[in-house]
């Protein structure tokens, strides 16, 4: 039997499209054990968990299925048992949690053929990005790149002065439909800006320098055309600004929007923005939540 804890992850954090992440402290855990049949149980299951979750096109389990293909041996009967407290479909990296339990629940059942780095160089290929999938498995912050099927990447420690208010919608923006409302052209212009704030952003994490965050988080690329299907996105946007945020950006691919606050002060901000969010008409839950440094863990 083989148990493991997968943070929740964030990623793009404003201008690093496709190649910034972290991991957050909320957690997905995976329970994996040889059985005469295949089954699913889910323990805690959250909104948006579908029929198909309980059947072998589970993603933990296809993912499983592929790792034993890639080292030529079957596949043997399993029960999984998922206690999911990501939310699915919310830019919150539950897809990529899926896709790093299955793989590092295969690992450990098949006597760990592969080191970590195989199994995030992995992740990626499934994935298709390395954005989520990378944090996942390393925890902190990580920047990454593939190149062809190369996976690069750095990881940086998230300072503990930092605090993330997490505000999450009753309604998913799937990943596939928040892609195609993306254009397949940007001008030069947008270009610069992302280049220039995601550089100030990584900087200005090495050097904590705060004052840097909000300018650093702005974006061109995908927060302009993704926030049209995230009703109120501009105005929690500017009045998490007004209330004393150090960045506040879209997670992922939305709909969630995360605030950067000093920790010292996150519960008090989280207070406040609470109180605003429920004159909006969705209703949105409120987390304070911290960088996870470890990732995923054979528990």
């Amino acid at each position: 039997m083989v148990k493991i804890k997968i943070p929740a992850t964030t990623a793009n954090m404003g201008a690093g499209f496709d190649c910034f992440g972290m991991a957050l402290n909320m957690y997905n855990e995976l329970t994996v054990q040889e059985a005469e049949e295949f089954s699913v149980e889910i323990v805690q299951a959250r909104e948006g968990t579908a029929k198909s979750h309980l059947t072998k096109d589970n993603l933990i389990y296809q993912t499983m299925a592929r790792f034993y293909d890639e080292i030529g041996r079957t596949i043997p009967n399993l029960k999984l048992t998922q206690n999911d407290k990501i939310p699915i479909a919310r830019g919150l990296g539950s897809s990529s949690a899926c896709i790093v339990a299955g793989l590092f629940a295969a690992n450990e059942l098949t006597q760990r053929p592969m080191n970590k780095d195989e199994l995030a160089e992995m992740a990626c290929r499934i994935e298709g990005h390395p954005d989520n999938v990378a944090p996942a498995v390393y925890g902190g912050f990580v920047v990454a790149v593939m190149e062809e099927d190369k996976f690069n990447f750095v990881k940086i420690k998230p300072s503990d002065e930092l605090s993330f208010i997490t505000f999450i919608p009753d309604f998913q923006v799937p990943t596939g439909k928040a892609r195609r409302i993306l254009p397949q052209e940007y001008s030069r212009a947008d270009a610069i800006f992302n280049i220039s704030r995601a550089s100030l952003f990584i900087a200005s994490m090495m050097s904590k320098n705060w004052d840097n965050l909000p300018v650093s988080v702005d974006d061109r690329i995908h927060q302009p055309y993704r926030g049209k299907l995230v009703p109120n996105m501009d105005v929690i946007f500017k009045h998490a600004k007004n209330i004393g945020a150090k960045g506040v950006f879209m997670s992922g691919a939305g709909p969630t929007i995360i605030a950067i606050a000093l920790r010292s002060e996150a519960q008090k901000f989280e207070k406040k923005m609470k109180s605003y969010l429920k004159e909006l008409p969705n209703a949105w839950q409120t987390f304070v939540l911290d960088a996870d440094y470890e990732g995923a863990l054979i528990l």
